[in-house]
């Protein structure tokens, strides 16, 4: 997400708003950002968690293909393509849009609201507050490296957060259970109903069993 809004500015530069870019592009971001989350808000009880966040990963990672595509096409590896057309601009912020859309009403909120769902009550404050410090960190970092990864790897970037949007929405379609109408005191038998996690409750309950004995 903030790879995308850090180019905003150079795109709607070359579109015509000269010393108005950053200014236009804050703007058609966060009208794009704050609609889609309302999207969010109104689907997501009715679609499942689940369902948000694969399609919003499947929508981020065509964006991303759209914007790798052309921007190594009108820039390639010198990063200096002189004047962008009109078309070019469009369909880059147009995909940019896309992206910001997709974001908004899948990773971006339910990034939030899935861990404070997902955990049992007797660990979900220290859960809780773990994966706020882990996306924290993470953010930190992603700013930290952003210019150094631009300048080496170019249109690559967009590669690199692809793999990055692909490993994410596997890691929710195989391990991720369905939080949608689950009451947070129900929330261990969802645990103990997943494919994947059930056996983990399986070997407690046996070793719960055997120290009784």
């Amino acid at each position: 997400m903030n790879v995308f809004v850090f180019y905003a500015p150079v795109l709607f530069k070359s579109m015509g708003f000269g010393n108005n870019a950053s200014l236009m592009s804050a703007l058609i971001t966060s009208v794009v950002n704050f609609f889609a989350t309302l999207v969010s808000i109104a689907t997501v009880d009715k679609y499942g968690r689940r369902t948000l966040f694969l399609e919003g990963g499947l929508q981020m990672l065509l964006c991303q293909f759209v914007m790798t595509v052309s921007i190594a096409s009108k820039f390639g590896t010198s990063g200096n393509p002189g004047e962008l057309p009109l078309w070019f601009s469009m369909l880059v912020v147009i995909a940019m849009c896309v992206y910001i859309a997709g974001f908004a009403w899948s990773w971006g909120p339910l990034g939030w609201l899935v861990p404070s769902e997902i955990f049992p009550l007797e660990i979900r404050s220290a859960a809780q507050s773990i994966t706020v410090a882990v996306n924290m960190i993470f953010t930190f970092c992603i700013a930290q490296v952003f210019t150094t990864m631009l300048c080496n790897l170019k249109f690559g970037l967009f590669i690199f957060f692809a793999v990055c949007v692909v490993g994410m929405s596997i890691f929710i379609y195989k391990f991720l259970p369905e939080t949608k109408g689950v009451p947070i005191e129900e929330m261990t038998i969802v645990w103990k109903n997943h494919p994947r996690w059930s056996r983990y409750f399986v070997q407690k309950d046996l070793s719960c069993e055997m120290g009784k004995i």
